[in-house]
């Protein structure tokens, strides 16, 4: 990667919706080379795909919980297979310290939100769960 790979990421990161054309005047090359680059981005891996960032209007209607999740030995992958098939659960980490999960959900109302946290609990290797309902949102980084 040079450095207009690099400018084109952190537009792209910016707003993905910036077309190649406005890419390309504002670095100062061709559109051909921008859609190249870009082309060859998403090939190598580098760009995994493209999204949509909600605003705080289509955000503040969901409720958010981060769960800890301590797990049995050997247990991980039937209960990521499990969390793979809940529409609520938007992002798993593994973790290393006192709990092997980070579990992020989002439901639409605290009963749907209560639902999730019972099912989480209730799959088979999950020793003990803590959930942490997210009030508001300070600082977000997340591209």
């Amino acid at each position: 990667m040079d450095d207009l790979d690099e400018k084109l990421l952190a537009a792209l990161a910016a707003d993905s919706s910036t077309s190649t054309s406005r890419l390309a005047r504002r670095f100062k090359v061709a559109r051909s080379t921008v859609q190249a680059r870009i082309e060859r981005l998403e090939r190598t891996g580098i760009i995994a795909g493209y999204t949509v960032k909600l605003g705080n209007v289509a955000l503040g209607r969901r409720i958010r919980a981060t769960v800890l999740v301590q797990v049995e030995p050997r247990s991980t992958p039937q209960i990521l297979q499990r969390l793979k098939g809940m529409p609520e659960v938007e992002i798993v980490h593994t973790t290393t310290g006192r709990v092997d999960l980070i579990v992020q959900i989002a439901a639409g109302t605290t009963q749907e939100l209560d639902l999730v946290l019972d099912q989480v609990g209730a799959i088979p290797g999950v020793k003990s769960s803590e959930s942490l309902i997210q009030l508001s949102t300070k600082i977000d980084r997340a591209i």
